[in-house]
């Protein structure tokens, strides 16, 4: 199996990415999150893959993250879930939101994914909640204060005005640490003087 690839980036797109190491080059099919971590980047990258194997196809899955890769290894443990749908998934949720959907049990948000019934939305909560380990972004993103959904609707609404999550995220984080309290509008306007 291959682990990773670290290569120089030749083609970018929101479905795919080519890395070309050793005179190869590799397409691996990336998630949103991937492909925003990957345009910030110029030259050599590295993605975490993981390789589907069967008689009809062989395609590698690229992730920027190590962490994400898990969670689309787990997602398509599940009993309905392919690489497709799992990756779809992970284009329309944060793991860390994807983690606050499963240990809540909120289908209702899961099935709001492209391709997801409420079934299949319901089994994944079912097949995964007890291997979720809360990290410290999904305690951030915990729906049961109204700090959290204050800070969840502002990196929303970041998001939307086009500053990247993970920047946002990490902002917003110093933000409520600091100042307790804080409105979705205020954190927004300092996080914007903060980026």
């Amino acid at each position: 199996m291959i682990e990773y690839i670290k290569g120089e980036l030749t083609e970018l797109n929101p479905a795919y990415a080519v890395l070309e190491t050793a005179g190869v080059g590799y397409m691996l099919n990336i998630s949103l999150p991937s492909f925003t971590a990957l345009e910030k980047q110029n030259g050599v990258v590295k993605l975490w893959v993981y390789e589907v194997i069967r008689e009809d196809t062989h395609a590698l899955y690229g992730f920027a993250e190590r962490r994400e890769r898990e969670m689309f290894e787990m997602l398509i443990g599940v009993s309905g879930v392919g690489a497709g749908t799992a990756r779809m998934i992970l284009s329309a949720l944060t793991v860390p939101e994807l983690e606050v959907v499963i240990t809540s049990g909120d289908h209702t948000r899961l099935k709001n994914v492209k391709g997801i019934g409420v079934k299949t939305a319901q089994r994944v909560i079912v097949d995964l909640r007890d291997k979720i380990k809360p990290s410290q972004d999904t305690l951030l993103l915990q729906p049961d204060t109204k700090e959290s959904a204050a800070q969840e609707e502002a990196l929303a609404a970041l998001v939307i005005l086009g500053f990247p999550r993970a920047q946002s995220l990490k902002v917003l984080r110093k933000l409520y640490t600091e100042n307790h309290g804080l409105t979705v509008e205020q954190a927004i306007k300092k996080a914007m003087t903060m980026m």
